[in-house]
């Protein structure tokens, strides 16, 4: 082989490494840009630390309504289901981009009535409401199996439209569900069946702000939320007779309140939420 042609081969290969090269850092570079959007609606709770709590159920993530089995005496959970008004969001800080989630789930609470002991699995679906730093506000649907990430919904979404949410074992203790999410507003529904190993240790109805993955990574700034008005709770086809020590307030870096939920109504399936207050009735 002569020396020209082994210049031209030897040419031709740096080509395609150089080509190769480019390719998967054009990939890489995609993929971190992805992965600067990326967010986890549902995140287990995180109590807050016990020198910030303000009551027995304190969380720097969650707001609303919490069943554990021990709290419970040792009742698991195969069902839940839940109504929330999807609520319209505003900015809270000028210039700071705000998210929220509203949803069902179980597993991922406190097991225990003083939240001393909590649970590892999660299955939920939610609605999702946003601000972005300009101020304009988004609305979506999604479910998750922790610790997979969250997938989007494909349904139209709206401040005010009323949602229904379901999570049912299709036969006790066999992990698997069928998750149902319904716009009753808009008569869209999206139902699917997935397999899901699950603790069946807690159930919740959530307001949260969820977990930013990326470039300032850490749980999201909470937006003003008008109220979504939960209704129609139960858990394993009955009522979820809701009580007051079952609420969860959620609280800043300095142990203040800043969004909490009421009692319960007066069928105990029901209750409202409060942003940017220290009680809600």
């Amino acid at each position: 082989m002569n020396r020209r042609l082994m210049r031209v081969r030897a040419a031709r290969r740096l080509t395609v490494v150089v080509c190769l090269s480019l390719a998967a850092l054009a990939v890489v570079t995609a993929s971190a840009s992805a992965a600067l959007k990326l967010k986890s609606h549902g995140q287990l709770i995180h109590p807050a630390p016990h020198s910030l709590k303000v009551n027995a159920n304190s969380s720097s993530n969650w707001f609303g309504y919490n069943q554990g089995t021990l709290e419970q005496g040792s009742k698991l959970f195969n069902s839940i289901t839940g109504d929330w008004t999807v609520p319209t969001a505003t900015q809270h800080t000028a210039g700071q981009a705000e998210s929220s989630s509203d949803w069902i789930g179980i597993g991922g609470g406190c097991v225990d009535s003083g939240c001393t002991t909590t649970d590892s699995t999660l299955i939920q679906t939610g609605t999702e409401q946003d601000v972005s730093s300009a101020g304009a506000a988004s609305y979506s649907a999604w479910y998750e199996l922790v610790p997979a990430p969250s997938l989007t919904i494909s349904m139209t979404v709206a401040p005010g439209d009323h949602m229904h949410a379901s999570l049912a074992e299709v036969v006790p203790d066999s992990n698997t569900w069928t998750i149902t999410l319904q716009d009753v507003t808009r008569g869209e529904t999206y139902t699917t069946t997935v397999p899901y190993s699950s603790s069946h240790a807690t159930a919740e109805w959530i307001e949260e702000t969820p977990l930013l993955i990326g470039t300032n990574a850490g749980f999201a700034s909470l937006p003003n939320l008008s109220n979504p008005a939960w209704t129609s709770a139960t858990v394993n086809g009955a009522s979820a007779s809701l009580k007051s020590s079952e609420q969860m307030d959620l609280v800043d870096s300095n142990g203040n309140v800043i969004g909490a939920p009421s009692a319960p109504n007066s069928t105990a399936n029901g209750f409202d939420e409060c942003t940017w207050a220290s009680t809600c009735s």
